[in-house]
């Protein structure tokens, strides 16, 4: 197998769309506490107009900074994210809760409006959600462009609706609402007059259903998943040609297809499920692509199958990545696989496999900067042999890229930022050494040169469970800390999924106490390396996260002066015992259930409980 390495492109065509203003730098003295910052009011600078209690100044620092936080929000809220949805003859796209329509057959087009949801909502006279507010999810255009399905959320619930609009491609008929579903999760089109989704009951999801818009709009329920722990959705191929129906756990997976030329038939098992095997579908020709854990550690591969009979088990191995390379995702675009790729050193790249000719690889870097990486979902309009995607990092806005894999070049599309917006941030890659000798990635944002963060507030992130990677998406909150003088790290510590699924494993159950250990060496590494101090140091996690920084504040609480914790998982054995009686989850395991386990032992002590669950190989798996 030949591998090439492809320098990353030269931006091309950067035109920005509107001229940010340079911001004025807010410099702090080397003793700089946030406690001790003083911010006058705006009115008359008289005696009254000073604060005259601590609640009352910090008031004054709450609206200061809810200023510049919605500054900043403003600053960047032109930033475009999956902005457009082509179909054939119309390109969709949501403003203010609005969704509009522009005709691309006619170059003076204007903008139709097709559905304000707001206005919508409001006028349903069987529901007084007249204050509510809705958020636009997820849209969905039937393949010839004859309806539009569009989910909303209610802010601040988990109460969702399906909303399914007729469109008609001529402006004399105005687009109107035929159909509202509630509850609905993941929906797809078959057809432009069939409807496959799935729905949400108490936060599960479980059943497919067809909805038919031909025969009095018949709902009919196509598959039923009788397990507890299985979360089912619809999704479809990026070639638009097979549905398919994904059923996983936390550890395992299993994956119907439906072809669209066929639905009359029954769903196609694909892998019958197999505790530990996760797997990932996608359609090329007559044949399947899947992403399973298959390689070699039980990592990530690509391998291959036939369409007529598949199965995971006989299959041919397309790559496997080099050892320290992470597989992060995968897409099939014409004839080449691109795959997200996690290089050593911490950065993502592109690795493009050519299906026709598998030996041939070759390896495209992206911006050191870029942490992120987001695929435009394919429209039923889209080139299939193109591949636009978004690059982001907490501190960069996301940026459009249009990768072309038979010419081996990425372009950047014209509004993205210029190279002088972007080089005003460093990004810094290190590496601390684990308790156990085990290299840990940190990464490191910051305004100055590394040598001079002695004496600047250093922010730090963790998450570190379920598996899963620190959330490194652009926020427009991170950018105004690092605008006030403040460094940002990210320690990418064991049971998160930053360096491959072994990541994980290792710190999970027994091996927990890795996390924590990963933590801590990450906190001596950057002091050594003199960014900041404990006495400007911040630590910061939310959910599961808040186990090891919980630890960590009871080892070693001198490394850090403040935490701050979202929805925070702190007491594991004590919140299993106490909302034991509420779970509906029963995992099976040997013929005994948890549910029953725990209720056995709910008045044991929290250490004998723990000893039961391991010696039941029941694990809490975080």
């Amino acid at each position: 197998m030949s591998v090439q390495i492809a320098p990353f492109f030269k931006i091309l065509n950067i035109t920005s769309c509107s001229c940010l203003r340079t911001r004025a730098r807010i410099l702090f003295p080397n003793n700089f506490l946030l406690k001790r910052v003083f911010i006058p009011r705006s009115h008359a600078s008289d005696s009254s107009s000073f604060p005259s209690s601590p609640l009352e100044h910090y008031q004054d620092l709450q609206r200061y900074f809810k200023r510049r936080v919605r500054s900043s929000h403003l600053l960047f809220s032109a930033v475009a994210n999956y902005p457009m949805v082509c179909g054939i003859y119309h390109v969709y796209f949501i403003e203010r809760n609005c969704i509009y329509r522009i005709d691309q057959r006619k170059a003076d087009s204007s903008t139709e409006q097709v559905l304000d949801l707001q206005d919508f909502l409001e006028k349903r006279a069987s529901e007084k959600i007249v204050h509510v507010q809705w958020a636009v999810q997820r849209i969905r255009l039937s393949p010839q462009e004859k309806h539009l399905a569009v989910t909303i959320k209610e802010y601040h619930k988990n109460k969702q609706r399906c909303v399914i609009v007729h469109l008609e491609h001529e402006a004399v008929v105005q687009p109107h609402v035929i159909l509202t579903l509630d509850n609905v999760f993941s929906f797809e089109w078959a057809t432009d007059e069939v409807l496959y989704y799935t729905t949400l009951d108490c936060l599960r999801s479980s059943t497919v259903f067809c909805l038919d818009l031909t025969k009095s709009k018949k709902i009919a329920s196509v598959f039923e998943e009788p397990k507890l722990d299985v979360f089912v959705e619809v999704a479809v191929t990026r070639d638009q040609k097979l549905l398919t129906i994904n059923c996983n756990t936390r550890s395992s997976s299993e994956v119907f297809v439906i072809d669209k030329d066929s639905l009359s038939c029954e769903p196609l098992l694909v892998q019958r499920r197999k505790p530990g095997l996760l797997y990932h579908v996608e359609h090329w020709k007559d044949s399947l692509i899947i992403l399973a854990n298959t390689g070699p550690g039980q990592e990530y591969q690509v391998i291959k199958t036939s369409l007529p009979e598949p199965s995971v088990d006989s299959c041919r191995s397309l790559y496997s990545s080099p050892s320290g390379f992470t597989i992060k995702d995968m897409e099939v675009v014409g004839d080449f696989c691109v795959l997200t790729t996690r290089t050593p050193s911490g950065p993502i790249g592109l690795t493009v496999i050519s299906l026709k000719h598998p030996d041939e690889v070759y390896f495209m870097e992206l911006p050191y900067w870029a942490c992120a990486f987001e695929t435009k979902r394919a429209g039923v309009a889209d080139n299939d042999n193109t591949l636009e995607f978004f690059i982001s990092s907490p501190v960069h806005p996301p940026m459009c890229f249009c990768l072309l894999p038979q010419e081996g070049s990425v372009l950047s599309a014209k509004d993205n930022k210029s190279s002088d917006q972007l080089n005003s941030v460093i990004t810094s890659r290190l590496e601390a050494c684990s308790k156990d000798g085990t290299l840990v990635p940190i990464t490191l944002f910051h305004a100055t040169h590394l040598k001079a963060l002695e004496k600047v507030p250093l922010l730090v992130h963790v998450y570190g469970s379920y598996g899963r990677d620190l959330n490194m998406e652009f926020c427009p909150k991170k950018r105004l800390l690092l605008e006030l003088g403040w460094a940002l790290a990210y320690c990418h510590i064991r049971g998160g999924g930053e360096c491959g699924l072994s990541w994980h494993r290792q710190a999970r159950v027994e091996g927990k106490q890795k996390s924590v250990e990963d933590l801590v060496a990450c906190f001596k590494h950057l002091s050594s390396s003199g960014v900041s101090s404990s006495s400007l140091t911040a630590l910061t996690a939310c959910s599961a996260g808040a186990v090891p920084v919980g630890a960590l504040c009871n080892l070693h609480p001198h490394l850090i002066k403040a935490v701050t914790l979202q929805a925070p998982f702190v007491d594991v054995l004590e919140q299993w015992r106490i909302l034991v009686c509420l779970l509906l989850l029963r995992t099976e395991k040997n013929g005994v259930t948890l549910l029953e386990i725990l209720h056995i032992n709910i008045s044991l002590p929290i250490s004998v409980l723990f000893t039961t669950l391991l010696h039941r190989d029941i694990h809490l798996c975080y």
